[in-house]
């Protein structure tokens, strides 16, 4: 892939809309599908036969929005949700198993990278920003000012990050700019008590819908929406 300031993805959106779990069922999805397709590839729960973790940005997302539970699948990944989901007549989730009578399901290229123009973009789950370091960085700071100047940081690095697993590469003069509308909000992650946000922000980059930013965006965290 030739790294230009915009590129284009393919995405596979499947939707369950028959089924209803709760936000935090995410990781029950992926842990679901991961292990019923553990041989297919480590794309679909983002580790290696030996155990060991891929260190790259997710292929495969699992996502409960507004109740309904979502797979997203980018480029490698959506190829393989189209081979192995088309199959799937059941779900089972802490025991109890949900038919599947119809799967919602599209494909589509989209276009990433630097705009000219703002777009404003709404978390529609809990985005993870602060990882151990910059959070006892973040806390000590005193003023909101502050602490929306680091969180903006933050999220530039993210969306760099994520243009570059995807051969984006800005030119000199382009500069990804954000302004965050956030709150805090507390949220249990593997049984610990951590700091998330929700809200939006805007900034002049072109991101897809539905893909994550942050930490565990396979479990479903940090799911954007344009607004």
């Amino acid at each position: 892939m030739v790294s230009t300031s915009t590129q284009h993805i393919q995405i596979c959106h499947i939707k369950f809309p028959e089924i209803k779990l709760q936000t935090r069922d995410a990781h029950k999805l992926r842990g679901y599908f991961g292990n019923l397709f553990k041989e297919h590839s480590p794309i679909l729960h983002n580790h290696y036969q030996d155990g060991s973790l891929r260190y790259r940005y997710p292929q495969i997302q699992y996502k409960v929005i507004n109740k309904t539970p979502h797979l997203i699948g980018i480029d490698e990944g959506g190829d393989l949700l189209m081979q192995l989901f088309l199959k799937i007549k059941e779900v089972n989730i802490d025991g109890k198993t949900h038919s599947i009578q119809s799967k919602n399901i599209s494909q589509q290229q989209k276009k990433i990278g630097f705009s000219q123009e703002l777009h404003e973009y709404q978390f529609e789950t809990l985005w993870m920003g602060l990882n151990q370091q910059n959070y006892s960085k973040f806390i000590k700071l005193e003023s909101d000012k502050e602490q929306n100047a680091m969180l903006d940081a933050i999220l530039i690095g993210h969306i760099l990050g994520f243009f570059k697993n995807f051969g984006v590469a800005l030119r000199p003069e382009e500069r990804i700019m954000v302004k965050n509308q956030l709150k805090q909000k507390s949220t249990n992650f593997k049984g610990q008590k951590m700091l998330a946000f929700t809200g939006s922000f805007i900034c002049n980059a072109i991101l897809p819908n539905f893909i994550g930013l942050g930490k565990s965006t396979s479990r479903g965290f940090g799911t954007l929406k344009l607004i």
